[in-house]
């Protein structure tokens, strides 16, 4: 059976310019479809057609009578004077008018009423309110809530006095327990901490009805998603699997369209020969051969509407680093610190050396933001000092950027920030960073998230430093973006805190961890994914009946993981990056010698070039052989 059936919507915001256009797929019943595209394909745009919230321009949507439909990224306005709790149980109204008449019904019978059709019509409301789950509703909300960390404590909290994420999240509560048959999730994971986002998981799994999410959580995709939808230029490609899958795939189907492209452009150049021929002997006397060139030309221009396939431009940038000499780049002693009777931590002692890689880890609330504000001086602890060393230079991404001068255009921001930069050096930049044309002249106030994360990125990077400090730095960023970021921060070789909930970002650059939990943070020396070992096999062993254990000796933490591996492979990130410049500067040499077919002397200048060319990108082949068996890959 057919949940979704969406034929040829096309829709637009500005005059020529179409977000969707002419899309069409469908989605079974029971499917689990994760929506992919570029932050701007209309991914948000399509869901708000989905729900009825936008008209199409044109074509249509199908979604069969009495199929319920939810979506994530809508918050309601609830009644003045709402609690978490009033909003979560506002998805049993349904109930309410059964519970009134058994109510009314109950009244009646102790009054003394006996009559047969009393007892029937209250014996058929109670099953259906059974049916619904009205007797299990406690349950149900204490389950709901337990696993979204909607503590008691938020429970009883006015709804409009919640922040934006903590709205997002209850209202993700209420909508399961609904109970709804399409569940629409725009981007459900962005503002859950990391067991909140592992509940989803699970319960998503389980989810008897239709699920389509946006997402750009890799993990979160790669563990719910059994088909991709991707928003390409307003159409829809398809992926039978998840994340891993699509990411294989759409490459496998770039580079067989190239092969194509490529194939069809050398038989194009050996017909626009033969056609040229034909004409010299043409022109010869020979007239039966100028109809056969007209045809061939004519076959030639057939052949020319394959566009040269294209792949998203990757934004070329990197992290200058600043030489650090000294042994401590960060000492927090004895800190503490409290907002009124809420006590975030206190007693905590860590020290960090230069060229560590930490990821701080913990739920929504446990004050991870505001330990790195006491870092970087924004605000002050209670207790305790936190030193940098004296050579640290240091670089900060917040969660939620400001700006001096949000209502300045991109380009004044840029020159405001780097003095003496001219208007069209400050355009360079931005392009840089994937900000062309018209964008670059709008205000930054109506940026969205992820581009003001990546303007703030464009400004900090020409900075020379060597303690780089984020938090939540791939929060409302493109898979696209993501890569770049991670591509920048492996090919950066100075210190690394940083605060996340992206369980890719976490695994792939944490050498260690640390987790806020409790008032105090707990210093793990490892990797995620050893990490998560430890964690689990903790948690395993809290099951078991306890057993006498040996006592195990305190030792000093291992040395931060293997230097020269981790060095390698920023180097190998950095020639990967090297290569597909050199492979994109040999395509456009024989591009350039084809053109230069007829020009003997240009075709000999770009012989010798390709020439050269091809040496390099030889050389480079054999750097990244050597490099990665140094990085152990």
């Amino acid at each position: 059976m057919i949940d979704i059936q969406v034929n040829d919507i096309v829709k637009s915001f500005e005059v020529g310019h179409n977000v969707l256009n002419g899309i069409t797929f469908q989605v079974d019943q029971g499917e689990r479809v994760g929506l992919l595209g570029r932050n701007g394909a209309g991914k948000t745009t399509l869901f708000r057609i989905l729900t009825g919230e936008l008209e199409a321009d044109e074509g249509s949507v199908s979604i069969p009578h009495g199929r319920r439909v939810g979506l994530i990224s809508q918050i309601p306005v609830y009644p003045e004077g709402y609690t978490v709790e009033n909003v979560l149980r506002s998805a049993f109204s349904r109930l309410d008018y059964l519970r009134e008449e058994m109510r009314a019904l109950e009244q009646r019978m102790a009054a003394g009423e006996s009559d047969p059709a009393l007892l029937k019509r209250y014996g058929a409301l109670g099953e259906k309110f059974e049916v619904f789950g009205g007797y299990d509703m406690d349950v149900a909300v204490n389950k709901i809530a337990n696993g979204l960390s909607i503590s008691q404590e938020m429970r009883s909290q006015l709804f409009d006095s919640l922040s934006g994420g903590e709205k997002t999240r209850v209202n993700l509560g209420r909508l399961i327990l609904e109970d709804t048959d399409i569940l629409l999730l725009d981007e459900p994971t962005n503002h859950l901490d990391l067991h909140a986002t592992e509940w989803l998981e699970e319960y998503i799994r389980g989810f008897s009805g239709t699920v389509v999410t946006i997402s750009h959580d890799r993990y979160f995709l790669d563990r719910t998603v059994t088909r991709v939808i991707e928003i390409l230029d307003g159409k829809a490609e398809f992926y039978s699997g998840n994340y891993s899958f699509y990411a294989v795939e759409k490459e496998r189907r770039y580079q067989e369209r190239m092969k194509q492209y490529q194939k069809e452009q050398a038989k194009i150049a050996q017909l626009e020969k033969a056609a040229e021929q034909l004409r010299l002997w043409a022109f010869q006397g020979m007239d039966k051969t100028y109809r056969r060139a007209i045809s061939m030309e004519k076959r030639i221009e057939r052949m020319r509407t394959t566009a040269r396939p294209t792949k998203a431009r990757k934004m070329d940038a990197r992290f200058s680093t600043a030489e650090f000499h000294g042994d401590e780049v960060l000492g927090i002693r004895n800190v503490a610190k409290s907002y009124g009777e809420k006590h975030l931590f206190q007693g905590i002692t860590l020290k960090v050396e230069g060229g560590e890689r930490i990821a701080l880890i913990g739920d929504n609330g446990t004050g991870k933001s505001t330990l790195i504000k006491m870092i970087v001086g924004e605000i002050y602890p209670d207790d305790g000092r936190i030193r940098t060393g004296p050579q640290v230079k240091e670089a900060y991404l917040p969660q939620i950027v400001h700006f001096d001068h949000p209502d300045w255009n991109l380009v004044e921001n840029v020159m405001a920030a780097k003095r003496g930069i001219s208007a069209q050096s400050a355009r360079n930049r931005l392009a840089a960073y994937d900000f062309q044309g018209e964008d670059v002249l709008k205000p930054v106030s109506v940026l969205s998230g992820g581009e003001q994360s990546r303007l703030r990125l464009c400004m900090l990077m020409d900075d020379e430093i060597n303690f780089l400090i984020l938090d939540e730095p791939t929060n409302h960023l493109d898979i696209d973006s993501r890569e770049w970021i991670e591509e920048a921060v492996e090919a950066y070789d100075g210190t690394l805190l940083f605060v996340s909930h992206d369980r890719y970002f976490i695994n792939r650059f944490a050498t260690r961890i640390w987790e806020l939990s409790g008032g105090t943070v707990t210093d793990y020396p490892m990797g995620f994914a050893q990490y998560r070992q430890m964690k689990a096999q903790e948690e395993a062993e809290k099951q078991e009946v306890p057993k006498p254990v040996k006592e195990k000796t305190v030792t000093e933490r291992p040395s931060r993981g293997n230097k020269v591996q981790q060095a390698a492979r920023r180097q190998l990130t950095i020639c990967e990056r090297d290569i597909a410049k050199a492979e994109a500067q040999l395509t456009d040499l024989d591009a350039e010698m084809e053109a230069a077919a007829c020009d003997y002397e240009k075709l000999q200048q770009l012989s010798a070039q390709r020439e050269s060319a091809q040496r390099d990108l030889d050389a480079l082949y054999e750097r990244w052989e050597a490099l990665s068996l140094e990085a152990g890959e």
